[in-house]
C-alpha cells in the first residue's frame, strides 16, 4: 500500500517537475525570440536612421528619401503598403510624393471614379491631390494627430476597397518646428496581427525622424540651389564687366573717364564708348528700370542694338530712335530704358548730345567753377513705339572750353543712401565735381566714389551707380 502511494506521489512530483522544464524552455524559447525580435527591429531602425542621414547630401535627389522613408516604415513594422503625402504650398492641397503599388487609398474614392475607362488604382493613386478634411488622409493634416485605425473601425471602409484588403493602418503628420511637411500612412492586410500600441509608438517616432530629415533636405535643397545661382550670377558679373569697356578711348583734345559700380552682382546700369567712324566717337550712358538679372539682360540687348546701329550715325537722337523702335516690341510694359548718348569729334570742342529720359547731365565751366544741368527734351527708351518719341528726342550741341567737364551719371550717384535714409543728392555731386575738376576726368570720377562711399558707410548700396567725366584739354 504504501509502495503504492510512494510511487504515486514520485510520479507526481517527477511530472511537475517535466512540467515546469517544458514552460520554462517554452519561456525561454518565447523571449528569446522576442529579443530576437527587438533586436531585428532596432537593426532595422538603425539601418531607417543612417538611411536618412546618407540621403541627405548634395547628390542625393528628393524622390529617393522619399522611397526610403516609405520602405523603411513598412520594413520595420510589417507593414504591406504605405504612402507619402507632402504638402504643395501653391495650390494648399497633399500630393503623392511616394506610394507602393498596393497601396490603398487614404481617402475616398467615388465609384463613378474607379468604373472610368482605363481606371487603375496605382496611377490614380499617384496623381490624385487631397485637400483638407478629404478622407482619413486629408483629416490627419488638417487636425495634425497620428492616428491608429484596427479591427471594424469605420474609417477603415475605403481602405478596403482599394487594392489591399486593409486590416489596420497607421497615420501621422510630419511636422518640424512650425513647417507643416505631409502625411506619412501605412497599412496591412489579413493573416497577420493588427497594429498595437507599441508599435503605434514606433511609428510615431519614425515619423518624427522622417520629418526632420524632409525640412533638412529642403534645406540642403535651397542651399544648392542658392550655390547653383551664385554661380550663374558670377558667370553673369563676368561677362558683364567684359561688355563695359576696359579701357577709356583715346579722343584728340577730350580726356575720358567712367566707372560702373553695381548695387548687385549685376548691373542694370550701363555705359559705353562706341567708334562712329575715323573722327568720331559715342558716348553713352544708360539705367534700365529695376535691378538684377532681368535689367542686366535688357542692358544687354540695349549695348548690343546701340553699338549695331551706331556705325556712321552722326546723329546722337537719330541713334536712340533707331535703338527705341528696334527694342520697344521686346521690352515688357513695366520696364524701361533711360539714356544720354554724346558724340564727340577729334579735334572740335562741339559736343552733340541727346537726352533719352536720362538724368541731366551737368556741365562744369572752369571760368568761373559754375556747375549747371544740361535739359535737352527726350523720352525714355521702351515706352513709346515711336509716335511720341521721334517728336520729342532731338539733338543738342555745346561747346566745351578748355578745361571744362561734362558729367555723365545714373540716379544711384544722387540718390545713394546713408543709414537714416537721407540722400547724396545734387549739392553733393556739384561740391565735389567743384573740388576735383583740376584734377581731370579721372580726379572727378574718384573725388566723387569716395565722397559717397564716406556718406554711405556700411548701409548697402540699393542701386547701381555709373559715372562719365569728359573734359576738354
Amino acid at each position: 500500500m504504501w509502495e503504492v502511494l510512494f510511487f504515486a506521489l514520485f510520479a507526481v512530483v517527477a511530472g511537475s517537475f517535466v512540467y515546469i522544464y517544458r514552460r520554462q524552455r517554452e519561456m525561454i524559447v518565447a523571449l528569446r525570440r522576442a529579443r530576437e525580435k527587438i533586436l531585428l527591429e532596432e537593426t532595422r531602425v538603425f539601418d531607417f536612421l543612417h538611411g536618412l542621414g546618407a540621403a541627405l547630401s548634395d547628390t542625393s535627389r528628393p524622390s529617393d528619401l522619399h522611397v526610403l522613408i516609405v520602405e523603411g516604415a513598412l520594413r520595420i513594422l510589417g507593414a504591406h503598403g504605405g504612402a507619402l503625402y507632402l504638402v504643395d504650398r501653391a495650390s494648399e492641397t497633399l500630393r503623392p510624393a511616394f506610394s507602393t503599388r498596393n497601396c490603398p487609398p487614404f481617402f475616398d474614392v467615388p465609384q463613378a471614379v474607379r468604373t472610368e475607362p482605363g481606371f487603375t488604382w496605382a496611377s490614380h493613386l499617384r496623381q490624385h491631390a487631397v485637400g483638407a478634411g478629404e478622407g482619413v488622409l486629408g483629416t490627419i493634416w488638417r487636425e495634425k494627430e497620428p492616428l491608429l485605425l484596427r479591427g471594424e473601425d469605420a474609417r477603415l471602409t475605403p481602405l478596403r476597397e482599394g487594392p489591399m484588403p486593409v486590416t489596420s493602418a497607421m497615420l501621422c503628420p510630419l511636422h518640424y518646428g512650425d513647417q507643416n511637411l505631409g502625411v506619412l500612412a501605412i497599412a496591412r492586410g489579413p493573416e497577420v496581427e493588427l497594429f498595437q500600441s507599441a508599435e503605434f509608438q514606433i511609428f510615431k517616432a519614425i515619423a518624427e525622424q522622417s520629418a526632420f530629415a524632409l525640412y533638412n533636405a529642403i534645406i540642403f535643397s535651397e542651399a544648392a540651389e542658392k550655390r547653383r545661382l551664385d554661380q550663374d550670377l558670377a558667370v553673369a558679373h563676368e561677362i558683364q564687366r567684359i561688355l563695359l569697356p576696359s579701357e577709356s578711348p583715346d579722343i584728340a583734345g577730350f580726356q575720358i573717364a567712367g566707372i560702373n559700380v553695381p548695387a548687385k552682382q549685376v548691373s542694370g546700369d550701363y555705359y559705353d564708348y562706341i567708334p562712329v567712324d575715323g573722327s568720331h566717337y559715342g558716348i553713352a550712358i544708360a539705367d534700365v528700370s529695376g535691378k538684377g538679372v532681368p535689367a542686366s539682360l535688357i542692358m544687354a540687348m540695349c549695348r548690343s542694338v546701340l553699338r549695331s546701329r551706331a556705325a556712321g550715325q552722326l546723329s546722337p537722337s537719330e541713334a536712340l530712335r533707331v535703338v527705341n523702335a528696334q527694342l520697344f516690341p521686346d521690352i515688357k510694359e513695366d520696364m524701361f530704358i533711360s539714356m544720354a548718348y554724346a558724340i564727340l569729334e577729334s579735334g572740335s570742342p562741339i559736343v552733340t548730345l541727346s537726352r533719352a529720359g536720362h538724368d541731366a547731365p551737368l556741365l562744369y565751366r572752369a571760368s568761373d567753377q559754375s556747375v549747371a544741368k544740361i535739359n535737352p527734351p527726350g523720352m525714355a527708351l521702351g515706352i513709346d513705339s515711336g509716335g511720341v518719341f521721334n517728336r520729342v528726342t532731338s539733338d543738342f550741341s555745346l561747346t566745351l572750353e578748355p578745361n571744362d567737364c561734362l558729367v555723365l551719371y545714373t540716379d544711384g550717384v544722387t540718390e545713394a543712401l546713408d543709414a537714416e535714409g537721407e540722400e547724396f543728392g545734387m549739392a553733393n555731386v556739384i561740391q565735389a565735381i567743384q573740388a576735383s575738376a583740376a584734377a581731370g576726368a579721372a580726379g572727378i570720377i574718384t573725388k566723387l566714389t569716395d565722397d559717397l562711399r564716406a556718406f554711405v558707410g556700411n548701409h548697402p548700396q540699393h542701386d547701381d551707380i555709373t559715372l562719365i567725366v569728359i573734359r576738354k584739354k
